[in-house]
């Protein structure tokens, strides 16, 4: 990789880089669950029309990363389908990737993300732990998912 910026945009679920790295995502969690313990649905309706966002970071063009935030109710999203590729990793990309879908989030008038993580998924969790996030009961669908960990963040408010 060079040193040009990488740039972090919105981009559709259904581009064939948004599919190249959910599929990687996927190929990822596959190889620490069973099929059955994974989450892997975010429909493109999700993060669509207003109800949420999916970014693609890229670097010299090339997409390296992703996450998304779907709105759950007025004040609350949960973060979706964070994923970095190996070769971009340990730069930071996670963590830079998580503050834009924060800052969407409360630009969009949310006060609170949630998410879940599986609890093999260490990276991962001490990401979202540095990030602020902090372990909360598992909701929704994950609520009887053993091998699950949920987490919450309370965000800024914004200045009217």
């Amino acid at each position: 990789m060079s040193s040009e910026p990488i740039t972090i945009r919105p981009e559709p679920l259904d581009t064939p880089d948004a599919g190249r790295l959910l599929g990687a995502l996927d190929d990822y969690l596959n190889g620490l669950y069973r099929a059955e313990e994974n989450f892997l649905d975010l429909p493109a309706e999700d993060v669509s029309d207003g109800r949420g966002t999916f970014l693609v970071a890229r670097q010299d063009g090339e997409a390296v990363g992703c996450g998304a935030v779907r709105r759950l109710s007025a004040t609350t999203g949960e973060v979706k389908r964070m994923f970095v590729d190996d070769a971009a990793r340990g730069r930071g990309l996670g963590s830079r990737i998580l503050a834009e879908l924060e800052a969407w989030a409360a630009a969009d008038g949310m006060t609170r993300l949630v998410l879940e993580a599986g609890d093999r998924q260490t990276q991962a969790i001490r990401l979202y732990e540095r990030s602020g996030f902090r372990p909360i009961p598992c909701f929704g669908e994950y609520a009887d998912a053993q091998l699950s960990r949920c987490f919450e963040k309370q965000l800024a408010a914004r200045p009217e």
